[in-house]
């Protein structure tokens, strides 16, 4: 049971009554939430404020009157109110401890499927594999992950998408480095390396270096041979198709590990290079519709609003209109994602498609997702799940020392690295102080660094707002003190110990649960918080928002923390007590490990 949806539907018919506007009714019921101050009650009920204002009441006598309006309960005790208007929610202790019983039977702890499953279409990755991946893939790999396990754990579908750049003008820098500036050596050595080289210095050869290669007429020399390369590529041109071709394989099984370590999966990789048939008709469809306009012999849609800025006044005012085919002929990333939206919609009918690309992007998919409504895909929510950026420690986009973009690759090495040193460091030390430490083997322990340093990279990111950039710290992130991956892999790991130590099989706890006795306020704090890993997942997807389950996360292990610290589990003063907690802890780990998994992590069972 998700308790906040239960104490909401408890109000419902309350506010429904006073309420003056019954459109506002889901707003008022809005604000009731988990209590910020643990001594104020579990939940509190704040809508007397709004309501008092709308009715033109004191807060304090409508919040009474919702009160006295309120059904006998065993879910909580008789509410209070407090302040101005506050109504306390306190939930009673048999009947919390009854809920977090049943739960022990339940795989997925109280997370009940929805009621109106949709079907998500989830863009993320979205590589170029002309190069290796770099950290700015990172963050839309891991978050768009997240967002499919979440969706599907609450009885989603979820189509996974990487629409991977393997068709655009990347290329024609590539088949430009390929032609003029390879080292026939290297490539035959090692082509991915050879082709990353290839693209940096051809990029490094434009008048203004890193200049954009992709929009517009140029008299870069340089810049305008690799527009040429790339339109004769799209035009069917034989040499450079037999060289794409060439070039594809590598690039391709260059992606392979990354994705294995990260432990993602994505369901399709359908790159630009298959959508390129479609592209023709894209513009000819939206030309013959009106819907897209000749401009200084080139093809553009209008901006969001509609509109293709005219004079220099209104180019000042409006934002600009998109290209879909240049003067040259040649395509762009707009024709393609129009032409992705189409497949998309025709072939999965999705009720949602999420973009899981980085903020900078906004305006282009803002552009995207107009035009695709004038094109008459408007029966699906089109939605720009946007992220910040991953910073060095100066604050600034994480390079490499000099000044180019980091591999993606070398910085999981680092983390693993420093995650190595600190796992070994820890379990020696622990082993010297006399503690109950496993006897482990070579390989068991790297399989554990190895967890702890991927873990570590992913939860930091996750743990974050997706909207706001983060700075990469490899320290930091592998702690085990704080909100961090390797905090809640020992939570997780000292559970499975507490079961090891004291040789109780946890199958009979999942079967068969024991009653749940509640005698100290710590192993009230824990039952609680259990409760509320329902409320989080349904929050994580509602929102897009994965970093809502790494605070309930938090919250659970802080928890758990007084618990272990105050109960005696192994040792409880009765074995009605010892069996309760035991079934506490048991529950904790459970949930620890299903939160983990819905953010792609994974937990070992000894650290």
């Amino acid at each position: 049971m998700n308790v906040l949806h239960h104490l909401r539907s408890l109000f419902a018919p309350v506010i429904t009554e006073v309420a003056p506007d019954r459109a506002k009714v889901p707003d008022y019921l809005g604000m009731v939430k988990p209590s910020a101050n643990a001594e104020h009650g579990d939940y509190q009920a704040n809508m007397a404020m709004a309501l008092g204002k709308a009715l033109g009441q004191k807060p304090q006598d409508v919040a009474k009157a919702i009160v006295a309006k309120l059904p006998a309960s065993d879910v909580f005790e008789p509410p209070t109110v407090a302040g101005p208007g506050f109504i306390n929610l306190k939930l009673k202790d048999t009947w919390l401890a009854g809920q977090v019983r049943g739960l022990a039977t339940d795989q997925k702890l109280g997370v009940e499927p929805v009621a109106k499953p949709k079907t998500f279409v989830i863009d993320l990755s979205g590589p170029n594999v002309a190069k290796p991946l770099h950290v700015g893939h990172l963050r839309s790999t891991i978050i768009g992950d997240s967002l499919v396990r979440i969706l599907r754990f609450l009885g989603h579908t979820v189509v996974s998408d990487n629409h991977l750049g393997d068709w655009g003008t990347q290329f024609g820098i590539l088949l430009y480095g390929y032609k003029h500036c390879r080292d026939d050596a290297a490539f035959l050595a090692d082509p991915v390396r050879e082709l990353a080289r290839l693209y940096v210095h051809v990029r490094g050869l434009f008048k203004k270096a890193g200049d954009d290669e992709d929009e517009g007429p140029t008299d870069d020399p340089v810049k305008k041979a690799c527009q040429e390369e790339t339109a004769k590529l799209h035009a069917g041109d034989a040499e450079n198709l037999v060289l794409w071709q060439r070039f594809m394989p590598a690039c391709l099984e260059m992606l392979r590990p990354i994705y294995e370590r990260l432990d993602v999966k994505i369901d399709h990789a359908l790159g630009e290079s298959f959508y390129n048939p479609m592209l023709p008709g894209v513009v000819e469809g939206m030309l013959a519709k009106g819907i897209a306009f000749e401009s200084k012999g080139a093809v553009v849609i209008p901006n969001a609003k509609g509109v293709v800025p005219q004079t220099d006044e209104e180019q000042k005012k409006e934002e600009p209109p998109a290209i879909i085919r240049k003067r040259d002929g040649a395509f762009t990333y707009t024709t393609t994602d129009l032409a992705t939206v189409k497949y998309r919609v025709e072939t999965w009918k999705p009720d949602a498609m999420l973009y899981v690309v980085d903020a900078r992007q906004a305006l282009h998919f803002k552009t995207i997702f107009a035009q695709a409504r004038r094109w008459g895909y408007d029966k699906t929510e089109y939605q720009h799940v946007q992220f910040g950026t991953m910073l060095g420690p100066d604050k600034k986009p994480k390079r490499t020392r000099d000044g180019g973009v980091e591999e993606l690759m070398p910085l999981l090495d680092e983390a693993v690295s420093v995650g190595t040193q600190k796992y070994e460091a820890s379990y020696a030390e622990r082993k010297s102080f006399g503690h109950d430490v496993p006897e482990l083997t070579p390989e068991v322990k790297r399989n554990i660094a190895e967890a702890i340093g991927i873990a570590a990279v992913k939860y930091a990111d996750l743990s974050q707002n997706r909207t706001t950039d983060y700075v990469y710290d490899a320290d930091k992130m592998t702690s085990t003190e704080g909100n961090t991956a390797a905090y809640m892999q020992y939570a997780y790991a000292r559970c499975r110990s507490i079961f090891r130590n004291g040789d109780v099989d946890e199958a009979g706890f999942r079967a068969n649960p024991p009653m749940v006795v509640i005698t100290h306020a710590a192993e009230r704090a824990l039952a609680l918080q259990l409760l509320r890993f329902p409320e989080a997942v349904e929050a994580a997807a509602a929102d897009y928002l994965p970093h809502l389950v790494t605070a309930y996360l938090w919250d659970l292990a802080k928890c758990f923390s007084g618990f272990f610290e105050n109960c005696p589990v192994l040792k409880a003063e009765s074995p009605e007590l010892k069996d309760s907690r035991l079934l506490l802890v048991d529950l904790v780990g459970r949930a620890i490990k299903q939160a983990l998994d819905l953010l792609g992590i994974r937990t070992v069972e000894r650290m």
